[in-house]
Order: C-alpha cells, then sequence, then structure tokens
C-alpha cells in the first residue's frame, strides 16, 4: 500500500473531522451536499474522512475565511485538482493485517511528520500531533 492509498483510507468519523477543522457538522455536510467533500459512506451509512478530506476542508474553510464565495471554491478546487499529478512516493508499504497498534500509530506519525502536520504552526493541525508521543 502507497503512501497515497494511506492517506486516501477513510479514517475520522464527522465528530472527529469537526474538531480537527472547527466547522460545525452542518458545515461538513453543506459541502459534501454541493460536492465540495466526497467522505466515504460505511456499512452503517456513517460518513468516514480521509486526511485528503480533512486537508480539503481546511483549504475550503482558509478559502471562506478570505471571503471567497462557493462558486468561487468550487473554480479553485477544480482548477488545483487539474494541475496537479499524482503524487509518487519511492516508498511503499505492504500491509499486513497482523500490524500491531503501535505499529500503526508509528506509521501515522511518520507520515503526519513527513506531510508537515507535526512541524505546522496551525493549532488545528497541531491537535493532531498530541496524539503521537
Amino acid at each position: 500500500m502507497t503512501y497515497s492509498d494511506r492517506k486516501s483510507m477513510p479514517l475520522f468519523p464527522i465528530s472527529i473531522v469537526t474538531e480537527l477543522t472547527e466547522l460545525t457538522a452542518r458545515q461538513v455536510r453543506y459541502y459534501e451536499e454541493k460536492g465540495l467533500v466526497t467522505p466515504v459512506r460505511s456499512k452503517g451509512n456513517r460518513r468516514l474522512f480521509s486526511f485528503y478530506d480533512v486537508d480539503r476542508l481546511l483549504e475550503i474553510k482558509e478559502l471562506i475565511d478570505q471571503g471567497v464565495n462557493l462558486a468561487g471554491i468550487k473554480q479553485v478546487l477544480k482548477v488545483k485538482s487539474e494541475q496537479q499529478e499524482p503524487i509518487k512516493h519511492k516508498e511503499e508499504v505492504t500491509m499486513r493485517e497482523d500490524i500491531s497498534e503501535k505499529d500503526l500509530h508509528k506509521m501515522l506519525r511518520r507520515e503526519l511528520i513527513e506531510s508537515g502536520y507535526l512541524n505546522h504552526s496551525s493549532i488545528v493541525k497541531g491537535e493532531l500531533s498530541r496524539f503521537y508521543h
């Protein structure tokens, strides 16, 4: 499983996403309704968000704080997605079914460090670091 595959894994329920992004659940559902973010649904029909979804919601929040309207946000995200090429990483990790929780935490911590989350000054992103000491 590659780095980008792991970042796209649906892990976070909406309650965690609202804490990480400081958005309300209603705002998150509204952005989903408008097609700005598309979380995966579990068998129980719960929304599950990936790291990419959280990043996108933070980007949407930042654009709204700058005064960009919904149509503008859609355009910015569309242009950005067209310009981005798939990111390929040299390191590929094969997921094992017998992976321990400790190993999983180590992998997540490494990914957070590599993506800049633990060295970033953002309060929201900094909150993640308290789980990985």
